[in-house]
């Protein structure tokens, strides 16, 4: 009885949810995704949003507000789910693959689907193995990992957890004296690419769901994030980090970067044609469509819509990857075929961490992969390469 009594309770809940102003703060959600349950075992996650709902009941209340939040309003966050909905699927039938082949190939080298760990800081925030239990996902399911500059383990133990070159994607913290010291590390551990972010440039970012939900939590943050310099706040690759000149993201300092590494170049944050077109002219390995997962500005626009412009702009001159808004297999869809040769996700593996661990990532990229599978033979797609614009209509 008690048990059906707190079903009862929960449905209410989340039916008051969707119908009040605190929906339009969660992102524009849908209902479904509102109305998903904690789980007790990775196998019973339906989709990803079953992991959110149970790693939002495990991960400390301080924790959570920095991982949900937006810039401000929150409206660029809303707008990155909200914008896939005027990306309309154009199927096609009596193709009706017995399989589908999700292999895609960057820089090379060939990954079993085109779904990438993008970058996320502070790991150990949301779980105790952190970024460690991610790189044994990713080594688990072979999918292509890149780790942030503010990592809560050292590139040199995700390496060797990992045994497979990772991405490595980079913040300017200590001036070109902290840079270079990253820079090395990185080419020693193998790194074949570094991902300079330039849509933080301006400096944090207004937080205010963070910093609401922040007032939630009764803890001593005092305990992780003082100490003497960003080291002792638990940031291995910030060594070093605490004294230099400021930095200033410019196409020159981009020239000096490509000057400074053996490593390939790619730059996240590009959301515009004009800047794609000087990418380009400035000779990068590749582009990362990206507005931060709306944590950088609030633009008001979604990243599908960034793409639409910088793929038609970039026609396939270099590596163009998306990022920031995709949850489900569909999403992916869309994103191949407006012109991304891949994709990345942030949240999503970052919930299935919270929820289960290790476990939790796997179950958050296997979810992904089967519903991307799903979407392809659905749509009449054999292949990655047969997914194109002609696929994709607008409302």
């Amino acid at each position: 009885m008690a048990d059906n009594i707190t079903a009862h309770s929960r449905r209410q809940f989340m039916q008051f949810l969707a119908a009040s102003p605190l929906f339009s703060a969660l992102g524009g959600i849908s209902f479904a995704e509102a109305a998903s349950q904690a789980i007790a075992t990775p196998a019973d996650a339906i989709d990803i949003f079953d992991l959110e709902a149970t790693a939002g009941q495990i991960i400390p209340t301080a924790h959570w507000g920095y991982l949900s939040t937006g810039v401000d309003a929150d409206a660029t966050l809303r707008a990155n789910r909200t914008a896939f909905e005027k990306y309309l699927v154009r199927s096609h039938r009596l193709v009706d693959p017995p399989v589908v082949d999700t292999s895609v190939e960057i820089l090379g080298r060939k990954w079993p689907t085109p779904i990438i760990i993008a970058p996320v800081g502070s790991q150990k925030a949301f779980h105790a193995d952190g970024e460690i239990a991610v790189a044994r996902a990713a080594k688990a399911r072979n999918h292509l990992q890149l780790l942030s500059t503010v990592t809560s383990t050292a590139i040199e133990d995700v390496a060797e957890a990992r045994e497979e070159p990772i991405w490595f994607q980079l913040y300017t913290m200590g001036g070109w004296h902290g840079v270079r010291s990253r820079l090395r590390r990185a080419e020693a551990v193998g790194c074949p690419v570094v991902v300079l972010t330039v849509d933080l440039s301006g400096g944090t970012a207004s937080r205010h769901t963070l910093a609401r939900v922040a007032r939630q939590d009764t803890r001593d943050c005092g305990v992780c994030h003082s100490g003497d310099g960003p080291a002792a706040r638990t940031k291995p690759m910030l060594v070093g980090a605490d004294s230099g000149e400021e930095m200033h993201l410019t196409w020159d300092f981009l020239d000096q970067l490509q000057q400074e590494t053996s490593m390939k170049v790619f730059v996240k944050g590009i959301v515009t044609a004009e800047d794609a077109e000087r990418c380009l002219e400035h000779g990068v390995d590749g582009i990362i469509v990206s507005n931060h997962g709306g944590r950088g500005d609030e633009s008001g626009r979604g990243a599908i819509d960034s793409l639409a412009e910088v793929a038609a702009a970039v026609q396939g001159r270099t590596t163009l990857i998306m990022d920031s808004g995709i949850r489900r297999g569909t999403d992916i869809f869309k994103a191949l075929a407006l012109g991304a040769d891949a994709i990345m996700v942030g949240r999503p593996y970052i919930w299935g961490l919270g929820s289960f661990g290790q476990a939790g990532v796997e179950r958050a990229l296997e979810i992904l992969t089967n519903e991307l599978q799903i979407a392809m033979r659905a749509f009449g797609t054999p292949s990655i390469a047969d997914i194109g614009i002609n696929n994709i209509t607008i409302r």
